[in-house]
Formats: C-alpha cells, structure tokens, sequence
C-alpha cells in the first residue's frame, strides 16, 4: 500500500496494448498501478517491491509466469493471480500448485478481472469468523487470523492468500463436511461450476504442508460426493 492508502498493484504482462489497458482501467478504480514486461526482471521486482497484488502472464520473454511464481512464492505472501491465454486446464492447475491464488482467462474482461481482484483483497483481511475467533488450535497445529500465520510444532508453514483461506474455514467447521459450493463461494467469492479445481489443488498442497499422507489423508478427509472434513482429533496423533 502506498502513502496515500491506495493497494499497489504490479502488472507482469508482455502485451503491451493489453498492458496499457488493464493499467489504465485499474488505475481509475484507484489501484496503484506498475507494470514490468520483462519476466527475467519480475522476481526481484516482486520480492523486493512487495506489491499488494501481482498480475502474473503466463507466457513472458525470458522467465515465464510458472517459474516467477515458483521463486517468489516462498518470501512474497501477497496474492498472485494469473493471466493466461490457453485453454488447457492443465496451466490453471500447475499454476495453482505452484502457489497462485486465482486465474482468469484471456481476452481479458476488465470487470471480471476487477471482481477477482477485490475478491482476493477480500480475502487477505483478517478471517475471523462468526464468533470472532482469531486462534485455533488442534495439538501441534496453531492458526492464528489475525497474523495469518500458521505452525506445526515448532515448524512455521507457508502458505498462500488461499491456502490459509481453506485451512480456516475447513478447521474453524472442524468434524463438518463443506461442499466444494460452500468452499468456493467462501473462500473464493465465486459460485463453483462443476470445473474448477482451484479449491482441490489447494486442497492437495495443504496435506503436503501440512505432512498428512495424500495417499491416505488422515487430517483433511475426501468425502466422495460431498466434500472436505477437517478432523480434529488427528492432529493429537502426531
């Protein structure tokens, strides 16, 4: 955020008409706006200008988008949201395994980029929920809200705008089953179409996070045709 309060936002795009678009749209709604369209240049922008937010192609000269996100995901905490042109689900998903919190499709609609954007802002505040819990803690795994800081034993994870996201909501509802409507609704602000895998590659990342078998998931359980349960009595097994 810069002095005036406004959230900085860096644009890491190589099109340099759709650039100068998204820049001057998101400008008149009050966002700082930066660009760089050079992919080698990104990372070290990234990490050492620490944006609120980065707009991240996937397709650049030089580095491309999965591999600045893969080296900044673990110094920058900010959301990262990703701009792609292709089709193919499989760039959503590597993306999101690699730490990006959302994506949207190219030809880009400005309004619909600007609802993912505020969505994601959204999402960075503080999480605590209905009764206003700012902890929570389940034998060695220690949530706290207010910080967004999560630890397994003495161990701190690193986790994304959306990781810590999920991880609320699915322990602050521990021993319910939420359905992938509730979880994207929630923890995405978008209504789940039947396709989006966002919410299980995050899923995915979780257990690996936090060291519960992905073959045989004792902490965050799959109940086919419903949904996610976060069990809490498994964490006092480690």
């Amino acid at each position: 955020m810069d002095a005036e309060g406004k959230k900085r936002i860096l644009l890491v795009e190589d099109d340099l008409r759709l650039a100068a678009l998204v820049s001057e749209y998101l400008g008149k709604q009050e966002y700082e706006m930066e660009v760089e369209h050079n992919g080698d240049k990104a990372v070290q922008k990234i990490i050492q200008g620490k944006p609120d937010l980065v707009i991240l192609d996937l397709m650049l000269p030089g580095k491309d988008g999965f591999s600045i996100c893969r080296d900044v995901r673990h110094s920058y905490k900010g959301p990262i949201l990703i701009l792609t042109a292709r089709e193919d689900d499989m760039d959503q998903v590597v993306g999101l395994e690699l730490g990006a919190d959302d994506y949207v499709k190219k030809p880009v609609e400005p309004r619909v980029l600007l609802a993912r954007i505020r969505a994601l802002f959204r999402r960075s505040l503080p999480a605590a929920g209905p009764e206003q819990l700012t902890e929570l803690r389940f034998g060695e795994l220690f949530l706290c809200s207010s910080s967004r800081n999560v630890t397994l034993g003495e161990e701190a994870v690193d986790l994304s705008t959306t990781e810590f996201d999920l991880l609320w909501l699915l322990a602050s509802k521990a021993g319910e089953v939420l359905d992938r409507d509730l979880l994207c609704q929630t923890v995405k602000g978008v209504e789940y179409d039947g396709i989006d895998r966002s919410i299980d590659v995050a899923v995915s990342r979780l257990r690996k996070k936090l060291k519960d078998n992905p073959e045989h998931p004792d902490r965050i359980k799959t109940v086919w045709g419903s949904g996610y349960l976060f069990v809490s009595d498994a964490w006092n097994k480690s």
